[in-house]
């Protein structure tokens, strides 16, 4: 008579050892339906901490869970020791600022998450409920190390799981455009307003007689100096708000590498001189919306790289939904609607998590309010759902 094979936990702070097929078999499993796949494969983490972008230096010390089976990987969370709160999306600065008027530590704070990416997908990993119930229990007893844990923009299943595990849920909003079949761009026009519908034609217009024309790029098409001049453009955007950036030219270059089929870059061009860049990823479902910059301020081109040629680039190609990302109500007006997004959170001082918990009740309330108020200014002829 034999047993269960046995189950092993390792923490590692480099996915170099980790096989990549067996990574991302875990990924598409848990992923292929719901989106958000790109983001959790081997090759996008790894980019990330191989290039120095997630790193101790920059307060993402990587502390992934693995679980073995029998000698081979059945489970895994991209955990993060984290010593701020940057790159997150999820903001809960008022909540450390908390802590540190009551004299506590918030950081180190234990993050379940892809690094600067406002993007839903799987987090755990697992190859079915009784691995992803004991990766889930793993990371709460490494959260206890520090004061909490996090994770980011979880499924909704998951979600539904880290409740049950006793984490609290928080919701946020996003702006996301739906695919409804339509057959061309002029289609989706068709379904907007007539003001809404005028106004995308004007901003679309304006952007051509300005010379400019969009060209798409996707993975080997993709050269280094293609990549030097999207970073640029980058690193201008991130100056503009007198901010730094987050990502370094080394991270897209793996990144073009690892993973072609899911890397593009639409070029702005004025004359064969490319003007602005706009990256994106993809997979079977989705478009997901990252990074835009310009070396030349042309009026409404951002909305053309990031937006319109974003819609009609998913109808081209048969994609249900574009994801526009975090923040932005202009997103409304260019068809893009509010969903909501969850996190989950696991506070270590009960009198904190009490607090927090009514907090996230009462903030709650006011994001379904703000949704809905959101959705009776949907610029479609008649209201659509999220």
């Amino acid at each position: 008579m034999t047993g269960r094979p046995v189950d092993s936990l390792r923490v590692v702070e480099s996915l170099s050892g980790v096989d990549p097929g067996e990574w991302n078999a875990l990924a598409e499993a848990c992923g292929a339906d719901a989106g958000g796949v790109p983001f959790v494969r081997h090759e996008f983490l790894d980019a990330l901490i191989e290039s120095g972008c997630a790193t101790r230096r920059t307060g993402w010390l990587p502390r992934i869970l693995l679980l073995y089976r029998a000698g081979a990987l059945a489970g895994a969370m991209p955990l993060f020791l984290k010593s701020h709160s940057y790159g997150e999306y999820v903001f809960d600065w008022a909540w450390a600022d908390a802590y540190g008027r009551h004299g506590l530590d918030y950081y180190p704070k234990l993050a379940c998450a892809v690094p600067f990416t406002p993007v839903r997908g799987p987090r755990i990993l697992a190859s079915g409920q009784r691995e992803r119930r004991a990766l889930l229990a793993a990371a709460l007893d490494l959260a206890k190390e520090s004061s909490s844990l996090h994770v980011l923009f979880p499924l909704e299943e998951e979600a539904r799981l880290m409740q049950e595990h006793g984490m609290l849920l928080r919701r946020t909003v996003q702006f996301h455009w739906r695919n409804d079949g339509y057959p061309d761009f002029e289609a989706f026009l068709a379904r907007l307003s007539h003001a809404r519908r005028k106004t995308i034609r004007q901003e679309r217009r304006r952007v051509a007689q300005a010379g400019i024309a969009c060209r798409w790029l996707r993975g080997a098409q993709i050269t280094r100096a293609h990549w030097e001049f999207f970073h640029r453009c980058y690193r201008n955007t991130y100056a503009e708000h007198r901010s730094t950036p987050y990502l370094n030219l080394d991270f897209f270059l793996r990144l073009g590498t690892g993973m072609p089929e899911h890397t593009l870059l639409v070029l702005a061009e004025r004359d064969s001189r490319p003007l602005a860049a706009s990256f994106f990823l993809a997979d079977r479902r989705a478009l997901y919306g990252r990074y835009w910059g310009a070396v030349e301020h042309v009026p409404l081109l951002h909305f053309e790289c990031c937006y319109y040629q974003a819609i009609e680039f998913a109808i081209a190609h048969g994609l249900r939904a574009f994801e526009g990302g975090a923040q932005g109500e202009h997103k409304l007006w260019r068809g893009l609607l509010p969903v909501e997004t969850l996190s989950a959170h696991w506070l270590a001082h009960p009198r904190f998590a009490r607090a927090i918990e009514d907090f996230l009740e009462r903030e709650g309330s006011d994001i379904a309010n703000y949704v809905n108020e959101l959705r009776e200014h949907v610029p479609f002829k008649s209201a659509q759902g999220g």
